[in-house]
């Protein structure tokens, strides 16, 4: 990313912090709300449905086998780019991606599902089930620079430089594909979990298995007087949350998407800059589509993200974290490189601190050292790359899930990839879509 690039988003920021509407005026509805739903008319969803496009990013054979399984029919793979292609021809990529969603617009690709939530399980081959409404949410009341007062906020240390790369994408798109998973913080249950008890009583919109792994997937259209009952159970919990914490006002986290999201808002807030005659209270490009999960949910998991460091002096790395940050009787975090295991204690400060410790220590290291760091889900992919010569892989302790809310309220965001929900399989697929223009 260039200077002039980075400092335009900074500017956009400080120009429309809070918007062209007072808090007072956006806070009379719910942050998160109905939307209109667009859904693929297929007969088979499973070549439609692909994982999030930060996934996989170091096994390149996982988008080789989606390419054949999406084979040569409608796919969301043919709306995305996934991190692992973002260095070869993205431009041109880009391009093919903006022709694809409006050719298949005009073509009547997708049925339109006006005011509505999606309420959505899915199933994992480990058996849990993760529940959660597909609506959208506002970016008037979310943040991702650290403000304290906003209602919507990100969880994790948010990089700019990974912003104007997303933004070429989403700039002239007229759709968006959310992988974007947001948290309630709703001990009581009370907002969607009676959509569980309900179901049977909802037209079905789509019930199939997903591909690679993914598990299987049901949503429900919630409409009409349901999505206005669970209008209410939102705005009740949002109204709840700020009187909890009224000088902070945070009612929801970022748990997946934290860059899809910042991105969404960094282009709202360049287009609000470019069109100043414009009114932008109800425009598509305010909100972006996402899906709400409850954290109390006791099948909601949080799994680390493991580090590994390719293409280095795996040596050297491991002798000088040795001396920088080696503390006897700290966090252990263990290490495997070329075959090698060992540990390394690092300030026994609460896991998310621990590793706050790490990322500082990699990237001033990565700064005069030759490496390249990337961030991966699940023990056994780690192990498989960092027995690899030249790369040290890092297995990292999972934070407590209940930690998080009060976390962001005591110390703002943590270190950029913190946590996942869920192993590598089980992050969103893209599957629904809203219009953006």
């Amino acid at each position: 990313m260039t200077l002039e690039a980075s400092s335009r988003i900074e500017d956009d920021r400080k120009e429309n912090n809070g918007g062209d509407m007072s808090r007072e005026t956006y806070e009379e509805m719910p942050c998160f709300q109905e939307a209109e739903v667009l859904l693929p008319e297929l007969a088979d969803l499973r070549p439609w449905a692909v994982i999030a496009c930060d996934q996989f990013t170091s096994q390149p054979e996982y988008w080789e086998e989606t390419e054949r399984i999406a084979g040569e029919g409608p796919s969301a793979l043919r709306l995305i780019l996934p991190e692992v292609y973002l260095d070869q021809n993205a431009g041109e990529k880009i391009a093919g991606i903006q022709k694809n969603m409006h050719a298949w617009l005009q073509d009547g690709l997708f049925h339109a599902y006006p005011d509505c939530f999606v309420y959505t399980e899915r199933r994992m081959e480990s058996g849990i089930c993760r529940r959660g409404v597909v609506g959208m949410v506002d970016l008037e009341a979310y943040d991702y620079t650290g403000r304290e007062d906003a209602s919507v906020r990100a969880t994790e240390e948010t990089v700019t430089e990974r912003i104007p790369p997303r933004m070429a994408i989403r700039r002239d798109a007229p759709l968006e594909l959310p992988h974007i998973l947001l948290l309630c913080n709703d001990a009581e249950r009370k907002v969607i979990e009676p959509l569980d008890a309900m179901k049977e009583r909802l037209p079905l919109l789509y019930d199939f298995e997903l591909m690679q792994h993914g598990g299987h997937i049901r949503g429900w259209l919630v409409a009409g007087e349901n999505a206005a009952a669970l209008r209410e159970r939102l705005k009740e919990y949002e109204q709840a949350e700020r009187k909890r914490h009224p000088q902070a006002r945070l009612v929801y986290a970022v748990g997946d998407g934290n860059h899809s999201l910042a991105t969404a808002k960094a282009c709202y807030e360049e287009r609000k800059r470019l069109h100043p005659e414009m009114d932008f209270s109800r425009h598509p490009s305010r909100y972006a589509l996402c899906e709400l999960n409850n954290i109390h949910d006791p099948d909601q998991r949080f799994e680390p993200i493991h580090r590994v460091v390719k293409d280095c002096d795996a040596a050297l790395l491991l002798q000088d974290a040795q001396k920088t940050l080696n503390v006897p009787g700290g966090t252990a975090v263990p290490w495997i490189s070329e075959g090698k295991r060992g540990t390394l204690y690092l300030p026994k400060d609460g896991n998310a601190l621990a590793l706050s410790h790490l990322q500082g220590f990699l990237d001033e290291w990565l700064c005069t050292h030759s490496g390249t760091l990337d961030y991966i889900h699940g023990e056994k992919a780690l192990s498989a790359l960092a027995d690899h010569a030249n790369t040290v892989g890092f297995l990292l302790p999972a934070i407590e899930k209940e930690s998080l809310f009060p976390g962001i309220l005591h110390r703002g965001t943590l270190p950029r990839k913190t946590f996942s929900m869920g192993e590598a399989e089980e992050k969103r697929y893209y599957l629904e879509a809203r219009r953006i223009l």
